[in-house]
């Protein structure tokens, strides 16, 4: 697919000034985010994807909007499963509510920089060796084995996350939070605040989440425009989504298997890609609509079901909140 300049030159300006406004009219003057906040954010960025997977259809047709949009719904549905591990990470280093958003902002403009240079690699090789799809393929069905059958509820050891300490090295740290400063000046010896440290530990995180999910994207899709601008999107709805979901996370019970499916489904795609490269087999070709259409039915599936099956709980909850007040 080319990609003429003027629409690469529209995609850089616009997300430069999403992200803009968003820092100006949010994170201007930090605040707790409410659930009526992160809704109306939400509903923006995913609008904005929207739009834009059907720009990509009145320029490439359905073909090229499909892979965008199968690509993003992915990406976007392996984020919700790590805003646990989010989650964790603001609660282990005691972040404010009022600065939570500016963390997860630096963290996911770090992540997307880091993402993208991955992307490069990832597309270049396959580009060059085409076999790599069933290496990429094993991996993924690895992958999916280890989501559905890992504990989720087990707790990852944030303080020891090899990017903090890295960083942890180098300068020595404050426990207490300055603000939104990243560095602090005590008896003329400069030291790294929680939140910088924090914005290492979200963005690090980050990266080690896309080894699995830009592997499943690239069996969506080897184009290097979809595959970056379907992770951009899917990372700049997430810090909104954090706040929307955060009482949510616990009720989808059922998403680690849905992603499992969806994992494996992409694994035996790719697979099948990559032994019909490396041994020149004719093996059945899994089209774009097809792909779209597993995904959704699974993600949509998998909500309905956690939904009913914690619906008591969550009339338990609000019974004993009530009854306390």
């Amino acid at each position: 697919m080319v990609i003429p300049t003027w629409l690469v030159l529209l995609t850089v300006v616009g997300f430069l000034a999403v992200l803009v406004l968003d820092f100006v009219i949010v994170d201007r003057r930090p605040h707790a985010f409410s659930t009526k906040d992160a809704t109306r954010w939400v509903l923006v960025y995913i609008g904005l994807a929207v739009a834009f997977g059907l720009l990509i259809l009145s320029q490439f047709g359905s073909e090229a909007a499909g892979q965008f949009f199968a690509a993003y719904l992915t990406e976007y549905s392996l984020s919700v499963d790590n805003l646990f591990v989010f989650l964790v990470i603001m609660t282990s280093f005691a972040v404010p509510s009022v600065l939570q958003h500016r963390v997860l902002l630096v963290g996911v403009l770090l992540a997307l920089v880091l993402r993208g240079v991955l992307i490069v690699i990832g597309v270049s090789a396959i580009a060059r060796f085409e076999p790599l799809f069933l290496l990429f393929g094993l991996f993924l069905l690895w992958t999916a084995w280890k989501v559905a059958f890992t504990d989720s509820s087990e707790e990852p050891d944030v303080q020891n996350n090899g990017l903090v300490r890295f960083v942890s090295r180098f300068m020595p740290t404050h426990n207490e939070y300055v603000g939104t400063r990243l560095t602090t000046r005590i008896d003329g010896v400069k030291y790294l605040t929680p939140m910088a440290l924090v914005m290492v530990a979200i963005g690090g995180t980050d990266i080690m989440f896309a080894l699995d999910s830009i592997p499943a994207v690239l069996g969506l899709t080897t184009d290097l425009f979809i595959v970056i601008t379907s992770n951009a999107f899917a990372l700049m709805g997430l810090r909104q989504l954090y706040f929307l979901l955060n009482g949510l996370i616990s009720r989808l019970v059922h998403l680690a298997r849905g992603l499992a499916i969806i994992l494996a489904f992409i694994g035996v795609k790719l697979s099948m890609m990559g032994i019909e490269a490396a041994f020149g087999l004719p093996l059945p070709h899994i089209d774009t609509f097809t792909s779209l259409s597993v995904i959704v039915l699974v993600l949509a599936t998998t909500t309905v079901t956690s939904l009913a099956v914690t619906r008591h709980d969550g009339a338990a909850e609000g019974a004993d909140s009530d009854s306390a007040d």
